[in-house]
């Protein structure tokens, strides 16, 4: 493991992460990238990466872009670069937050415009013939009847595309509230009951944490090491809620668009210096 990571490591420092070309501040941001990645203890580096990918709107407001459907799109260019730097650093799961149920209240055209630019960048996704080699596998989670048709078709062909994927889990959270997961897991599990002929009695006496989580939408997947939120807001809004009891946090004060490597790289130094207890 650690020699794949060296060499990842070795080709990344080859090429240019992101847009933009040698300046002088980027040559200054690259030496950094290297000096933080080559500190970095591959033994202490993250399994499941959670983000929050927050800040879309405000950055077309404030940055003067012509609609907020732009923020959206440029947001969405950014996930293949972290996507890479997942790979960069054999990362086996990342889940990206992508739209919530608490969107569905947004004015109609933007959520029309955001399913659209998740579909397109799903797809394009699942397409690149770069991530299939690398073993990319995209999932999705969440309340997905609920989702205009067109992105529910891409998700699933995305999924169907990937599905032989063995490296990176690309879990794609869409019409997702950590609530709404819990309702429907506790729904599915008594339903299930139900058609086995059980009283409540019967739920309530064995009811524990390992007979739910399989309910979830995430069952199979474990638990997020590290959780990133962008754009400031130092709140998980219902991410994960289940799965997050024992995750550590970071949180990033530039607004999605504006990610970089750079600050990938010092929620990863972040994660790597703490000291995780999981409760006990």
């Amino acid at each position: 493991m650690v020699r794949k990571r060296d060499r990842r490591r070795s080709q990344a420092r080859s090429a240019l992460n992101g847009p933009g070309g040698l300046t002088a501040r980027n040559l200054i941001y690259r030496l950094y990238e290297r000096r933080i990645a080559a500190d970095l203890p591959a033994d202490a580096l993250p399994r499941h990466v959670g983000v929050i990918l927050d800040g879309n709107r405000r950055y077309a407001r404030e940055h003067g872009l012509s609609t907020i459907a732009d923020g959206h799109r440029l947001g969405a260019s950014k996930i293949q670069h972290l996507l890479d730097w997942c790979h960069e650093f054999d990362i086996d799961h990342v889940t990206l937050w992508l739209l919530s149920t608490e969107n569905f209240s947004r004015d109609e055209q933007e959520l029309r415009d955001l399913a659209d630019i998740i579909a397109e960048t799903v797809t394009a996704i699942a397409d690149n013939p770069l991530n299939t080699s690398r073993g990319f596998r995209i999932t999705s989670v969440g309340a997905l009847d609920s989702l205009p048709d067109g992105l529910r078709l891409a998700l699933k062909r995305a999924a169907e595309l990937t599905v032989a994927g063995d490296a990176l889990h690309v879990q794609i959270a869409v019409g997702y509230g950590g609530r709404q997961e819990i309702i429907d897991a506790c729904r599915s599990l008594l339903q299930q009951h139900h058609a086995a002929g059980d009283t409540l009695e019967d739920v309530i006496a064995g009811l524990s944490p390992d007979l739910l989580a399989p309910h979830l939408y995430t069952t199979g997947t474990p638990d997020p090491d590290l959780i990133i939120r962008t754009s400031g807001e130092i709140r998980l809004s219902g991410f994960l809620l289940w799965q997050s009891v024992h995750s550590e946090f970071h949180f990033c004060d530039a607004y999605w668009p504006e990610f970089r490597k750079i600050d990938f790289l010092r929620a990863l130094r972040d994660f790597a210096s703490r000291q995780r207890r999981f409760g006990r």
